[in-house]
């Protein structure tokens, strides 16, 4: 083996594009509006009500991140999955399937536990892009995952 073969590859990670533009850019519009409505008010308007405003478009745009954060990040050692709020460190043989049905936002993986997580790092508003990194985890599941059962003839 040579030495970029015994090297540990790096982690992967998917995000979404179309929302991740989205909540970011009216974002920023909206922090950017509040700071002007609050410049342009009129005198009788005081200092604290004017950082108010500010502080208005700040929390939406607060909010608007969560709507970005969303992240799958895949690694030698594991799979981390941030949704909007919650962050799931997961094993790899945790992780028994990844499905995405048509119509469904996002995709969910079947841990070995019987439950499910959403996976909001990939969403089919990014059409082939999405299919792409599904198919991307899929394989890297495949790799990495438990072993496949055993022949039972």
């Amino acid at each position: 083996m040579d030495e970029a073969a015994r090297r540990p590859e790096g982690p992967r990670v998917w995000r979404p594009r179309a929302v991740r533009m989205v909540a970011y850019g009216l974002g920023l519009l909206i922090v950017a509006t509040m700071a002007v409505l609050a410049s342009v008010l009129p005198g009788d308007w005081r200092f604290m009500d004017r950082l108010l405003l500010v502080g208005v478009g700040l929390a939406i745009a607060a909010t608007l991140h969560l709507l970005a954060r969303p992240r799958l990040e895949a690694s030698q050692d594991g799979v981390t999955v941030v949704n909007s709020i919650r962050t799931h460190v997961l094993s790899w043989a945790e992780i028994v399937d990844v499905r995405m049905p048509e119509g469904e936002p996002w995709p969910s993986v079947d841990l070995s536990d019987g439950t499910t997580l959403a996976v909001m790092g990939i969403q089919s508003a990014d059409g082939d892009r999405a299919r792409a990194a599904l198919e991307e985890f899929r394989e890297l599941l495949r790799e990495r995952g438990e072993a496949a059962e055993p022949d039972r003839d």
